[in-house]
């Protein structure tokens, strides 16, 4: 069975290189944070489902077709159902469940699920997934623990997420089984509240700057 039906999205976010992971509260600021991560030069969000604005952030960016827009806290089948229906082109979930990943198969989108052992890591490969998120990141060890499971598993690659900061990114985007980094701290769940657009903006900016990344444009060619 495999998952990746969609090879440009992993290829995208490859080339995005950064994944804001991003928590909001209200679906009303979704096109203001959608602005302002472009205008700091980043085309991407991971909209997690942890609050009940997310669905509908999501709705509401998958319409304007130049910011490429994923689901985040995807625990369920139901999750996958709601997040694919709302517009979501990639699922991201905390960790590995098979029905998760059979439900994504047959709806025909990206799923990088988490991984945080090596059983967990050979149940996605044994599914036909081989482009996973490595979650929590720090928690486990980091790159440390990107070169323990690289060894037995080289055909996986990661996207670290979980604990990550700007000055850590690099060293994770220098690894070479890792196709991009999630991170929360270029829109912080707080800013958006407050609707500090401009800080968003600086934030997104710095890190492009810092880590030598942004792509303007979705390509899905």
């Amino acid at each position: 069975m495999s998952t990746e039906l969609v090879p440009w999205v992993v290829d995208r976010l490859a080339a995005l290189r950064m994944v804001p992971v991003v928590v909001i509260d209200d679906a009303a600021h979704a096109d203001r944070l959608a602005d302002a991560l472009l205008d700091g030069g980043i085309a991407c969000a991971e909209i997690t489902l942890r609050t009940p604005a997310g669905l509908a952030a999501i709705r509401r960016l998958s319409h304007r077709g130049d910011i490429l827009v994923g689901a985040g806290t995807i625990v369920n089948p139901d999750d996958v159902d709601a997040a694919v229906d709302a517009g979501a082109e990639f699922l991201v979930s905390p960790g590995f469940g098979i029905e998760v990943a059979r439900r994504a198969r047959a709806r025909g989108v990206a799923l990088l699920p988490g991984v945080a052992t090596a059983s967990e890591l050979q149940a996605a490969v044994a599914a036909g997934i081989s482009s996973v998120k490595l979650f929590p990141a720090e928690a486990l060890g980091g790159i440390v623990m990107l070169d323990a499971l690289g060894g037995p598993f080289p055909q996986a690659r990661f996207m670290p997420s979980g604990g990550i900061t700007l000055e850590k990114a690099g060293g994770y985007l220098d690894h070479p089984a890792v196709f991009a980094v999630g991170g929360s701290w270029i829109a912080p769940r707080a800013q958006i509240a407050a609707g500090d657009f401009r800080a968003i903006t600086e934030s997104a900016a710095r890190t492009v700057a810092i880590l030598e990344i942004g792509v303007s444009r979705v390509d899905r060619s």
